[in-house]
C-alpha cells in the first residue's frame, strides 16, 4: 500500500476517505463505503467487528499492508481501518492488495 499512499491522500483531499472504526462502520451501514482497508496490526476483536459490517453490507475488505503507525505517519491519524467512498479510487487502491476472507459462519458460532 505504501506505493499507493498518494492515491489515498488524493481520496482524503477529495473528501472520499473515512478513517476510524465508528466512521467506517457508519460509511458501511449507509452505503457510502466502496471498500474497506485494515491495518496489519488491527486487533482481532476489531477486525471481526469490521468484517461483520463489511459482510452484512456486501463490501470487500482488504489488508493495507501497513501498521497503524504507518497510517499515522502517512495520513496524520493513527487508525486501524479506513474506507474509501468512491468506486474508482477504491478499485485502484485495492489493486494488488490481499482481500481478507470473510466467513459468515464466524459470526454465528454457538
Amino acid at each position: 500500500m505504501n506505493n499507493k499512499i498518494g492515491l489515498v491522500t488524493m481520496c482524503r483531499k477529495a473528501g472520499k476517505l473515512v478513517m476510524g472504526m465508528d466512521m467506517v462502520k457508519d460509511a458501511c451501514n449507509t452505503g457510502k463505503a466502496c471498500a474497506v482497508f485494515a491495518a496489519t496490526d488491527f486487533s482481532p476483536k476489531s477486525l471481526k467487528e469490521i468484517k461483520f459490517n463489511c459482510y452484512k453490507n456486501g463490501i470487500k475488505l482488504y489488508s493495507l499492508g501497513m501498521t497503524m503507525d504507518d497510517i499515522h505517519f502517512d495520513l496524520g491519524k493513527r487508525t486501524g481501518v479506513i474506507a474509501i467512498c468512491e468506486g474508482g479510487f477504491a478499485k485502484a487502491c485495492a489493486k494488488g492488495l490481499e482481500e481478507i476472507p470473510i466467513d459468515e459462519n464466524e459470526f454465528y458460532s454457538i
